[in-house]
């Protein structure tokens, strides 16, 4: 077919070409004739070359076949998934490795019971799961989901059941290191209870049983969280019917022998202390407190000091006593709460009376002075002459020698102590 075309613009790269309707044409100056410029007429013969055509396609469809036979030969397929082990509360299942062909692997999940449960990590190098934490006796359903860039497959639908507690089928052993008679013992126990015995560390090991905690087993063991029990626990097992907790057969647990008792403590009664009372007359008695007492002050004997040196120390805040070792060295004493002392005249009965009640009056007006303002507790010291002295103020000593001066009572033998009682 002859098209005329008119020349309008013309360029280094495009030449603008006016079809008789005026319409634009762009058209590539270097097919033009060198000398044309705007305002020329050219002619232009179109025609279908149908030899080119088909010789095109025909490089086409070639091409084609190579890709395909290349990248489209074959197809992924879907996982074939199966139950590899199954226990009271944990599942194992494992598959076939996965053929992707030429596609890219985009992930391949695990669903139960319809649900997702998770990816299954490094797909293409891992051919096993664990599912743990499952009810007892209850059946379940699992699925593989794999996903592709040539598309998303999925596996059968596999049904699980877990196994009851006396169902001890599930059990899968690894033994470490064992005595010859233990390991025989051991075999023909894991037959009779219906479990299984497997060389090396693996997923579906349940249980790793030995009597040492050594070597590249072990080691595997631990890592992977598998009990490591002692031969007892398959014993045990057997003698119950049933699967048996691992806690009380661990490896490192403490052994019970047949002869322990757990020991109770026993609870102490407190100590009880001895305080000495002054009686009435001025002689000290010995009293039981469960309550803790001050602390004791000792004085040294004195044999040559008189009943009123004793009254005047229990009106500074302290008591005698004589201790059932000295007592009993005291002619005609009884025991501990015995005090010795030297027969008085009778004329001398009644004064003694009289200045025992007034020192007693005086003490108990010192005391509740003492508790008040708590001053420092005078301390005894011995003379020259072997006769205890007080550090009180002189004073105070005048006083109590005027007050107590009428007895002639002899001091408590070798050994008298004196102690901080409040009256």
């Amino acid at each position: 077919m002859l098209v005329s075309l008119t020349v309008g613009k013309v360029d280094a790269g495009v030449t603008v070409l006016l079809t008789p309707d005026k319409r634009l044409i762009e058209f590539p100056s270097i097919l033009l004739p060198p000398d044309i410029s705007s305002g020329s007429i050219v002619d232009i013969n179109v025609a279908r070359n149908k030899t080119s055509e088909a010789a095109a396609d025909a490089a086409f469809r070639d091409l084609q076949d190579q890709i395909f036979s290349a990248f489209g030969a074959s197809a992924p397929q879907a996982p074939i998934l199966r139950c590899r082990n199954a226990t009271q509360t944990s599942v194992v299942l494992e598959w076939d490795p996965i053929q992707l062909a030429t596609a890219d692997l985009i992930s391949l999940a695990l669903f139960r019971n319809g649900q997702k449960a998770g990816n299954i990590p490094k797909p293409l190098s891992m051919h096993t799961t664990k599912i743990s934490g499952l009810a007892v006796d209850t059946e379940y359903t699992f699925h593989l989901v794999l996903r592709t860039t040539a598309g998303t497959f999925q596996s059968q639908k596999v049904a699980v059941r877990t196994h009851k507690m006396t169902d001890l089928s599930g059990i899968t052993i690894t033994t470490g290191i064992l005595p010859a008679a233990v390991k025989e013992n051991l075999a023909a126990a894991v037959e009779r209870i219906g479990a299984k015995l497997v060389d090396g560390v693996r997923i579906d090991t349940t249980h790793f049983v030995t009597t040492e905690g050594r070597g590249v087993a072990w080691e595997k063991a631990n890592e992977l969280n598998i009990p490591v029990v002692r031969p007892e626990w398959v014993d045990a097992c057997e003698r119950g019917g049933r699967i048996l907790g691992v806690t009380k057969f661990y490896l490192d647990a403490a052994r019970v022998g047949p002869g322990y008792e757990e020991q109770t403590p026993v609870p102490q009664r407190p100590r009880t202390t001895s305080a000495a009372v002054p009686s009435a007359e001025g002689t000290p008695k010995v009293s039981s407190a469960q309550s803790p007492q001050p602390p004791q002050k000792e004085l040294p004997p004195n044999p040559s000091s008189n009943s009123d040196d004793g009254a005047a120390a229990a009106a500074a805040g302290y008591s005698q006593v004589i201790p059932s070792s000295a007592a009993e060295k005291e002619e005609g004493g009884g025991g501990a709460d015995s005090v010795s002392s030297e027969s008085e005249p009778e004329d001398a009965d009644e004064d003694a009376e009289e200045q025992r009640e007034a020192q007693k009056v005086l003490a108990d007006e010192r005391n509740e002075k003492q508790l008040a303002s708590r001053p420092k507790q005078p301390t005894v010291e011995d003379d020259e002459d072997g006769n205890s002295s007080s550090s009180e103020p002189e004073a105070n000593r005048k006083e109590e020698d005027t007050n107590g001066g009428g007895s002639g009572g002899k001091s408590p033998g070798d050994g008298a102590s004196f102690q901080d009682v409040a009256l």
